[in-house]
């Protein structure tokens, strides 16, 4: 018999008349920390059943056992010897199920957790606030439910709005939820409308030579990793005159990093390039997977631990922005 978040003792009786079948997605947390009971209220916000907290000794015989599980959310904020063997064993069930995860690791624990990634349905969380987690628990729930409602029907574009209304609730109840903990602005990977896609009778200015044209050979000059570290510097140097969260570029900062460690030699790890991002960890790993899955940064295996995984730039990247800095000298020396 299926036990509810009552039964397990883990909080207030649950919010459904009682014989009511609870068709809420059901979550499982696996921690043994602090952040339990900011997890528990967030899921509750965010419309999840809890189906229990399970501490990380007792997480793989749990999840042997558990068949109705639809998310986990697991904290690993530290160091391990029984992390690896989890991270494995969730991703083979998230791959087989097609089921959403949820890892929040720590710096310490963030190049293990993002070397054992195999599936696209997992959210890598780094030291996340509440805003970030709670967002992480209503992506994992909609992905779900999104399945469930194309499994029905690929047409029925009623039952579709009723989801997103839905969605929409349970966000606000989630915010709601949320404490006075600080929050970090996060940039949106939709850079939204752009002023060409208007239609005006404006007539622009007859089209000019291509940057660099009246120089070829200025394009093929060498880039060192001192010119690409002194930028890094300048834009560092910009945080301290104007607020670094409105002007935040992470990907751009992130590209410049791994360029200086190409032209050094240097393998860069997932930690570091978070660190190198200038922005939250959890906002530079959504980075990072948007990166990589556009082809600009490439995952290479650390050839001697299996565990640690190094990002690089493509090599088509590395060629365009080699080309950049040639192509801006003409500005940026004037």
């Amino acid at each position: 018999m299926e036990m509810d978040h009552y039964q397990t003792g883990l909080g207030t009786p649950p919010d459904r008349p009682f014989g009511e079948k609870d068709e809420r997605p059901r979550l499982l947390i696996l921690a043994d920390d602090v952040y339990l009971d900011d997890a528990e209220s967030l899921s509750r916000a965010a419309g999840l059943r809890l189906l229990g907290n399970v501490p990380l000794e007792q997480a793989s015989e749990r999840l042997d056992t558990q068949i109705d599980c639809d998310i986990v959310l697991m904290f690993c904020m530290a160091p391990d010897t029984r992390l690896e063997r989890l991270f494995v064993q969730i991703e083979t069930l998230a791959v087989q199920r097609d089921m959403p995860v949820i890892w929040v690791a720590g710096l310490d624990t963030i190049d293990l957790a993002y070397a054992c990634l195999r599936s696209d349905r997992t959210q890598l969380l780094c030291a996340p606030d509440h805003a970030d987690l709670a967002a992480a628990l209503l992506a994992a729930a909609d992905r779900r439910e999104v399945r469930l409602v194309h499994e029905v029907s690929r047409d029925n574009e009623g039952v579709r709005l009723q989801k997103l209304s839905e969605e929409v609730s349970r966000l606000a109840r989630t915010l709601e939820a949320l404490t006075l903990r600080p929050r970090h602005t996060t940039p949106s990977f939709d850079l939204g409308p752009r002023i060409s896609d208007h239609p005006s009778d404006y007539i622009g200015m007859p089209a000019l030579e291509p940057v660099g044209s009246a120089d070829k050979g200025s394009e093929t000059a060498p880039v060192d990793a001192t010119q690409v570290r002194d930028l890094l510097r300048a834009r560092r140097l910009r945080d301290d005159f104007l607020p670094a969260d409105l002007f935040a570029d992470p990907a751009w900062d992130m590209l410049l990093d791994l360029l200086a460690a190409r032209l050094e030699h240097e393998r860069v790890s997932v930690s570091s390039l978070c660190i190198a991002s200038a922005v939250p960890p959890t906002t530079a790993l959504r980075w990072i997977r948007t990166l990589t899955e556009k082809g600009f940064v490439q995952r290479h295996a650390d050839p001697h631990d299996g565990r640690r995984v190094f990002i690089a730039l493509a090599d088509a990247t590395a060629e365009a922005m080699t080309r950049w800095f040639a192509a801006s000298r003409r500005f940026l020396c004037a």
